[in-house]
């Protein structure tokens, strides 16, 4: 007995779903829902899908976009800033650079600045290398409108992308530092390891306290990480990889309070996604599996 195709590409059926989506639980709802249009087609009508991939990837593509569209206005009605869903995942991730660069917060952000139909087409064709006619049969277009869709989209993307980050020894050795310094309360220590632009972007849905806007510059963001170690006392940090990249924990009384996923750039921190919704870290207990 053959395996199940579905089986067989869930991994990468969730990816495609989560990169559209920057959140794992619709994700994982359309993941369900792609099986259950797999299964409604029956034995015989699977055995006959010469391309069982390309065609779970289309039905995972059309329920990802028809949730994208309907999320549109739960995100405009979020409490402060909107974040991806962080995903706790295994050091293979991080080894292959376009799929970490992808799943990336700092990408998923600049996704959440496309369209709909603009962000399924740059996910599958510059992540998945989807061929442009099984994009279009996915999002309704044609080849040749979903190549000019392509072409914008991935000129848009440029444009807002960070630079290429430091060697992983090199992220790993920031963060310990940045991580020594919030927990010493060093100003001085934090104000050498973080950009002079850096900004941080903190999510807490309304649920949790976090910043509404956005922080940024060195000492604005030093001055508020450092006032951590001055107000809690029972505090941990600890590195770990969120979503292919360098990101720490911040646990208070020994529950997870606050999940951050850390942009490095030329060995700065430029960037911090601090994600505090607890509605948002329900997979941080164990590692996810993405695929390409």
């Amino acid at each position: 007995m053959t395996d199940d195709p579905f089986v067989t590409h869930r991994s990468l059926l969730f990816t495609v779903a989560y990169e559209m989506l920057g959140s794992a639980a619709d994700a994982e709802d359309v993941v369900q829902e792609t099986w259950l249009r797999w299964a409604d087609l029956g034995e015989d009508a699977r055995a006959e899908v010469r391309d069982a991939r390309a065609y779970l990837v289309r039905i995972t593509t059309r329920q990802a976009l028809n949730r994208l569209r309907t999320l549109a206005r739960r995100r405009e009605e979020y409490v402060g800033e909107w974040l991806p869903e962080p995903l706790l995942t295994s050091p293979d991730v991080a080894e292959d650079v376009e799929l970490a660069e992808s799943v990336s917060f700092a990408m998923l952000t600049v996704l959440e600045t496309l369209g709909p139909t603009e962000r399924a087409v740059f996910v599958l064709r510059e992540v998945f290398d989807t061929p442009y006619d099984e994009i279009a049969a996915a999002v309704g277009k044609s080849p040749a409108a979903v190549r000019q869709i392509a072409h914008r989209s991935r000129e848009h993307v440029d444009a807002r992308r960070p630079r290429r980050q430091v060697s992983r020894a090199e992220q790993a050795e920031v963060v310990e530092r940045f991580l020594a310094a919030v927990r010493a309360g060093d100003l001085d220590g934090l104000l050498r390891v973080l950009a002079p632009d850096v900004v941080v972007v903190a999510d807490g849905g309304g649920v949790v306290s976090a910043a509404l806007r956005p922080i940024s510059g060195a000492e604005r963001v030093a001055t508020f990480l450092s006032m951590l170690a001055a107000t809690v006392t029972d505090f941990t940090t600890a590195p770990m990889s969120l979503n292919g990249g360098p990101a720490a924990r911040v646990d208070l009384s020994g529950e997870l309070n606050t999940a951050m996923s850390l942009v490095i750039e030329d060995g700065r921190i430029s960037r911090i996604y601090a994600v505090r919704n607890p509605h948002k870290m329900s997979r941080l207990d164990e590692e996810t599996t993405l695929r390409r």
